[in-house]
C-alpha cells in the first residue's frame, strides 16, 4: 500500500514511451496500452482510497528542498476520480481519433498529463506541487494544439501564456512564503501562518493564487478556457474541464485552509471573485452557440460556484462544515458532469462532424442511449433535485445563508451577502437556461435540412464508447439519488484536509426550504430561455428559418481588446526604454571595448613573436645558471665543506658506517687470505666504502638541485604560455 502514490505517478510515465511508439505504428495497440495502464491506476488508486489509510513518501534533497507525497481523505479521493475520468475517457480515445492524426503522440501525452495530474493532488509540500503543476502545463498544452489548426494555435499560444505568467507568479509567491514562514509542507503552513504576521502572507497568497487561479479558470485570468475547450479532441476536453480546473482548485484549497482560515479579507476576495466567474461564465454560456464552448464558459461558471465554497469556508471559520461538504461535493460533481457532457459532445461531433448548434440541430432525435446521458449530466449540472448537483448547490446556498443569519445575529449588515444569495440563485437558473437551450436544440428540435439524413444514421456510438458514457451517465445519476449516502461519506472523508470540523446535524436535502430555493433557479432558468433564448438570441434568417445567434459584443472580448493590446503596449514601452540604452551600448561602451581588446590583443601579439626569442635567451641563462651553481656546489663539498667534516668527523676515514663495514671487510679479507695462502691485499675498503660513499652522495646532491631548478623553470614557462594562449 506504500507504494501505490508512487505507481500512480510513475507508471504512466514509464508507460508514455512505449505507448507512443506502439501508436505511431499501430494505433489500435497503442489505445490497447493505454486502456490497460489507465485501468490499472484506476483501479489502484480506487483500492487505496478504500484501504483509508494514510501513505507518505518523501525524496529528501531533490531539487533542493525535497519532493514528498502524502494519501489521506480528499488526497485519495481526487487521485481516484482523476483515474478513473481517464479511464473513462480512454475507453472513448479509440472511436473518436480514429481517423484523426498523430494518435500516439495524443496517447504519449495523455499519460504524462496523467502523471503530473496525479502528482500535484497527491503532494504534501507546494514545492512538490509546484514541479507536477509546472509539467502538466506543457502536456496539457499538447492537447489543446493536437489538431494543429490555425484557431488550435492561437488557443494554444493563448493557454501556455497564462499558463507560464501563472507559473512564474506562483514561484515568486512559493519564495516569498519560504522567506516570511520557513516551510512549504502543507502540514506546516498552519501553525506557521499562526505565529506570522497576517499581513505580511497577502502578497505571497495572492501571487500563488494567481498561479493556481490561472489553471482553474478564475477571472480574470479566464481567457484560455473558452478558445482552448472547443478546439481541442473531445476527451481532452473532458478531461481539461473535468479534471485540471480542479489542479487548480486543489492549490487554492490549500492555501485557503492554512494560510488563511477564517481571514475575512481572503474569504470576501474569493467570494467576489466566486460570484464574477458564476455570473460571467453563465452569461458566456447562455450566448454562446457552439456546443463545446457552451461547456467551456459553463466550467468557469461551476468553478465560480467552487471558488464561492472555498471564500464562504474562510468566512464561516469553525463552522464551515457545510461549506466545506458542498465544496467538495460540487469539484466532484463537476468532475463527472463534464467528463459526460464532453464526451456526448465528442459523440455529435463524430458523426456531424460540426459543433455549431444551427448545424447539429435535431441530430440526437431518436438516439435514446446518448439522450439520457446528457440528460442526466444536464439535469445534474442544473441542480434539479434527485440529481447529484443538486445536493452540493444546496450545501453551497445554505452555508450561504448561514453566513448571513450570522451577520444579522451579530446585528451587522448582511446586504451584500443577501445580494449574493440572490445572483447565487439566479446565476443557478442560467445554469438552467444554457442546459435547456442545448438540449432542446440537439435532441428535441428538428434540422430544416438535414433531419432525414441524421434519422437514416445507425448507432451513434460503438460498444466502448457507450461503456464509457453509459457508466460515467449510471455512476452520475446513483450518487444524485441518495445524496445522505456515498456523497456525504467522501465529503466528510474530506473534512480533515480542509481543517473543517464535522457538521453539527445531517442535512435534509429534499425539505420544502431546498425544493423551494431549487424551484427558485428553475423559474428563472426557464423564463430567461423563453423570454431571452426563444426571443432574442434565435432569430429567423432570409430563409424564414430561426436560426441561433451569437449576440455576445465583440468589444467585450477580455483577450483580443484587452490582454493583447495590453501585452503590445508593454513590449513598445519596453522598447522605448531599451532603446536609448541600445544607442548608448551600441555608439559608445561597445566601441570602447573594442579599442581596448585591439590594443591588448596587439601587445599580446607582439609578446606571442618575441616569445621563440625570450625562450631562448631564458634556455641559455637557465642552463648557464645550473652549470656554474652545480659546479660552485661541487667546489665546494670537494674542498671547503669536505675539510670540515673531516676535521669534525671521529673516524680516520669516511663516516663511521663505511669506516666500520671497511674495516670488518679488510679483516675478513686478509682472514680468508691467509687460510688459503694467498698474499695479503693492498685494497683498502675502508678507503674504497667512504670514497664510494662521497660519490654516491655527491650524485643525489646534483640529481635534487637539478630536478628542483628544471621543475622551476618548466612551471615558469608553463605560465607563460598558457598567459599567451588565454590572451588570444
Amino acid at each position: 500500500m506504500n507504494l501505490i502514490p508512487v505507481i500512480l505517478i510513475l507508471l504512466p510515465f514509464l508507460a508514455a514511451g512505449p505507448t507512443y511508439a506502439l501508436g505511431k505504428r499501430k494505433p489500435q495497440n497503442g489505445y490497447a496500452l493505454l486502456i490497460a495502464v489507465t485501468a490499472i491506476l484506476a483501479s489502484l488508486s480506487c483500492l487505496l482510497m478504500a484501504s483509508g489509510q494514510e501513505v507518505s513518501f518523501s525524496l529528501p534533497g531533490a531539487l533542493g528542498l525535497g519532493l514528498s507525497l502524502r494519501a489521506d481523505g480528499f488526497r485519495s479521493l481526487y487521485a481516484a476520480v482523476a483515474c478513473f475520468m481517464w479511464m473513462m475517457t480512454s475507453l472513448f480515445t479509440p472511436e473518436y481519433m480514429a481517423h484523426g492524426h498523430r494518435q500516439g503522440r495524443y496517447c504519449l501525452f495523455t499519460l504524462l498529463t496523467q502523471g503530473a495530474t496525479v502528482g500535484v493532488f497527491l503532494s504534501d509540500d507546494l514545492i512538490t506541487a509546484f514541479v507536477f503543476f509546472e509539467i502538466l502545463s506543457f502536456t496539457s498544452y499538447c492537447w489543446v494544439t493536437h489538431e494543429e489548426t490555425p484557431g488550435a494555435m492561437r488557443a494554444g499560444q493563448t493557454y501556455l501564456a497564462i499558463a507560464i505568467l501563472g507559473g512564474m507568479a506562483m514561484l515568486m509567491g512559493l519564495m516569498l512564503l519560504k522567506m516570511r514562514i520557513g516551510s512549504l509542507r502543507y502540514d506546516d503552513l498552519i501553525h506557521a501562518a499562526q505565529s506570522a504576521d497576517r499581513g505580511s502572507l497577502y502578497l505571497p497568497g495572492a501571487l500563488i493564487l494567481a498561479g493556481f487561479g490561472a489553471k482553474a479558470g478564475m477571472f480574470p485570468l479566464h481567457v484560455w478556457l473558452p478558445k482552448a475547450h472547443p478546439v481541442a479532441p473531445a476527451p481532452a476536453s473532458a478531461l481539461l474541464s473535468g479534471i485540471l480546473t480542479k489542479v487548480g482548485i486543489f492549490g487554492i484549497l490549500v492555501i485557503s485552509s492554512r494560510l488563511f482560515l477564517g481571514d475575512l479579507v481572503w474569504g470576501n476576495l474569493l467570494l467576489a471573485l466566486g460570484l464574477v466567474n458564476m455570473l460571467l461564465g453563465a452569461l458566456l454560456a447562455l450566448f454562446s452557440v457552439d456546443l463545446k464552448r457552451t461547456l467551456a464558459c459553463s466550467s468557469m461558471s461551476q468553478i465560480g460556484f467552487i471558488l464561492l465554497g472555498i471564500g464562504l469556508q474562510g468566512l464561516l471559520g469553525e463552522h464551515n462544515a457545510l461549506a466545506a461538504q458542498g465544496t467538495v461535493l460540487h469539484m466532484l460533481n463537476h468532475s463527472l458532469i463534464k467528463l459526460l457532457l464532453f464526451m456526448c459532445a465528442g459523440v455529435v461531433y463524430l458523426n456531424v462532424h460540426r459543433l455549431n448548434l444551427n448545424d447539429v440541430r435535431g441530430f440526437g432525435r431518436g438516439k435514446r442511449g446518448l439522450m439520457a446521458c446528457f440528460l442526466i449530466g444536464a439535469a445534474s449540472i442544473s441542480g434539479i433535485p434527485l440529481f447529484s448537483g443538486y445536493a452540493s448547490k444546496t450545501l453551497l446556498h445554505e452555508s450561504l445563508l448561514e453566513y448571513v443569519a450570522h451577520l444579522e445575529h451579530l446585528g451587522m449588515s448582511a446586504f451584500a451577502y443577501q445580494a449574493a444569495e440572490w445572483l447565487f440563485v439566479i446565476t443557478g437558473g442560467l445554469t438552467f437556461s444554457y442546459m435547456l437551450k442545448l438540449f432542446i436544440a440537439v435532441f428535441v428540435l428538428k434540422h430544416p435540412t438535414r433531419q432525414e439524413e441524421f434519422d437514416k444514421m445507425g448507432r451513434s456510438m460503438r460498444p466502448m464508447s457507450g461503456i464509457a458514457l453509459g457508466g460515467s451517465a449510471l455512476f452520475l445519476f446513483l450518487i444524485g439519488l441518495y445524496p445522505e449516502g456515498i456523497p456525504t461519506r467522501l465529503a466528510n472523508l474530506s473534512l480533515p484536509f480542509l481543517h473543517a470540523h464535522a457538521p453539527e446535524h445531517a442535512v435534509r436535502y429534499l425539505t420544502g426550504a431546498n425544493l423551494l430555493g431549487a424551484a427558485k433557479s428553475l423559474f428563472i432558468g426557464a423564463a430567461l430561455y423563453l423570454l431571452v433564448v426563444r426571443k432574442w438570441l434565435v432569430k429567423p434568417d432570409e430563409t424564414g428559418i430561426p436560426r441561433y445567434v451569437d449576440r455576445w459584443p465583440v468589444w467585450l472580448d477580455a483577450e483580443e481588446k484587452l490582454y493583447r493590446p495590453l501585452l503590445a503596449s508593454l513590449v513598445k514601452l519596453g522598447t522605448l526604454v531599451s532603446a536609448p540604452l541600445d544607442w548608448f551600448m551600441d555608439r559608445l561602451v561597445f566601441p570602447f571595448l573594442q579599442k581596448t581588446t585591439a590594443a591588448l590583443a596587439v601587445c599580446l601579439d607582439a609578446v606571442e613573436r618575441l616569445y621563440p626569442a625570450i625562450s631562448s635567451v631564458a634556455t641559455f641563462i637557465s642552463r648557464t645558471a645550473e652549470v656554474v651553481v652545480e659546479g660552485t656546489a661541487l667546489f665546494l663539498m670537494r674542498t671547503v665543506f669536505r675539510r670540515n667534516r673531516e676535521r669534525l668527523s671521529t673516524v680516520p676515514v669516511g663516516n663511521r658506517f663505511t669506516y666500520t663495514l671497511g674495516r670488518f671487510t679488510d679483516r675478513l679479507s686478509f682472514g680468508l687470505r691467509r687460510f688459503f695462502g694467498m698474499k695479503p691485499s693492498e685494497k683498502r675498503y675502508v678507503i674504497l666504502f667512504a670514497a664510494a660513499w662521497d660519490t654516491a652522495q655527491d650524485t643525489w646532491r646534483r640529481i635534487q638541485r637539478t630536478l628542483s631548478f628544471s621543475l622551476i623553470l618548466f612551471a615558469f614557462g608553463l605560465v607563460v604560455l598558457l598567459a599567451v594562449l588565454l590572451a588570444r
